[in-house]
């Protein structure tokens, strides 16, 4: 499918009607299976303002929206925006997608080549006059800051320009959702978080419901208000980003969320004075002392522990109150951006994150002897 004309299908004949100030809901039931044997089947209410669909590639993420917007065919939904149903299977009603009022930004963009940027964000106003046109074009284009980009092409402005022109097209006909599909992906933080300054703003005076599509973890936190994990087409937790993230029950959610040493454990020993028990990770002869959870001894749970709450030392750590110090030797060392990256070899192996400061300070390298520090509190247990 050719995703411009895809996109410009979704807008060409919405009604023109203004949002602003209209709080809605969006409720959403939706089951689609493929030949693969994967199946989508979700069902989610959210306000306006904007919610993260999170989870890894495959998850069934794009499908959702793609469900929404009413470019793929689901075998069964209802969905509805406020008191405007788009589909409901049970009374026969299924919009076409010219008319749901549904803004989509691709994330490949979709913006057409050969039109100017004041095209393309006109492209959906067909139906109005020009001089309604052209005050509705020269408002979305002070609202993302680019009116001097109005006669470029898109091959001639930046990527962040680009993207700023593809959410101005999407909104620009005022539409009842908006349907985001990575396409920030590609930007540095710094011009992805103004864009979405600016996506705020507006939001703030129409006030419609924003899913927007990710499986970068930093963006869960940076962007969203609520949050909805997808995992094999199946919503496995919602809610903000903090209690969904934080303290995660699902193994999929943890992994995600940043708890990049995942390790199964078995229950040594029970210490309900002090709220706590001890754990071995299976395959090894490290004990850990996490927090207290009902479970019986000799049983195997999942142990979760974010690399970036491991301590590390070069020397054997004395009188601290940390209760976990396990010994270890350093098998790499792989700088990422502003982060060292350590695998350490402690009869399994342990991801830790570091600092250059603390990589170049301490003289680490591969081969050298530590020592890994990690409070009670930083061992996350989930079911196994």
């Amino acid at each position: 499918m050719d995703m411009a004309k895809a996109h410009a299908d979704s807008i060409e004949t919405v009604p023109l009607v203004s949002t602003a100030a209209s709080s809605q809901v969006l409720s959403v039931q939706v089951r689609k299976r493929f030949a693969d044997g994967f199946e989508l089947n979700s069902e989610f209410t959210i306000p306006s303002g904007i919610t993260i669909v999170f989870g890894a590639s495959g998850a069934g993420k794009t499908t959702l929206l793609d469900c929404i917007a009413g470019l793929t065919v689901p075998d069964a939904a209802q969905i509805a925006i406020g008191s405007q149903i788009l589909v409901d299977d049970a009374q026969g009603i299924n919009l076409a997608v010219r008319f749901r009022r549904v803004g989509y930004v691709f994330q490949d963009l979709a913006l057409f080549p050969h039109l100017s940027v004041d095209k393309n964000i006109q492209y959906g106003l067909a139906a109005m006059d020009e001089n309604a046109k052209r005050l509705r074009t020269d408002a979305i284009l002070e609202s993302f800051r680019i009116p001097q980009l109005r006669g470029r092409k898109p091959a001639e402005i930046s990527g962040g320009e680009r993207q700023r022109v593809a959410l101005a097209r999407a909104l620009v006909t005022e539409p009842c959702i908006l349907l985001l599909d990575e396409p920030l992906a590609a930007l540095d933080a710094p011009t992805k978080s103004k864009i979405i300054d600016d996506l705020r703003a507006w939001n703030q005076a129409h006030r419609i419901p924003i899913l927007y599509v990710t499986h970068s973890r930093d963006e869960v936190f940076a962007l969203g208000e609520r949050v909805l994990v997808l995992e094999n087409g199946r919503i496995i937790a919602q809610g903000t980003p903090h209690e969904v993230m934080t303290a995660p029950r699902q193994e999929t959610v943890a992994q995600l969320a940043g708890f990049e040493n995942i390790f199964d454990a078995t229950v040594l020993a029970a210490h309900p004075d002090r709220g706590t028990m001890t754990c071995q990770i299976v395959g090894s002869s490290v004990e850990l002392e996490t927090p207290l959870v009902r479970s019986e001894v000799g049983s195997v749970l999942r142990v979760g522990i974010r690399a970036g709450d491991i301590l590390l030392a070069t020397v054997a750590p004395a009188g601290l109150s940390a209760r976990n110090v396990i010994q270890g030797r350093i098998v790499s060392l792989a700088q990422r951006d502003v982060m060292v990256v350590g695998k350490i070899d402690c009869g399994v192996e342990i991801e830790v994150h570091l600092t250059l400061a603390a990589r170049d300070s301490l003289h680490l390298q591969p081969g050298r002897e530590v020592w890994l520090v990690l409070k009670t509190h930083s061992c996350h247990l989930m079911a196994n």
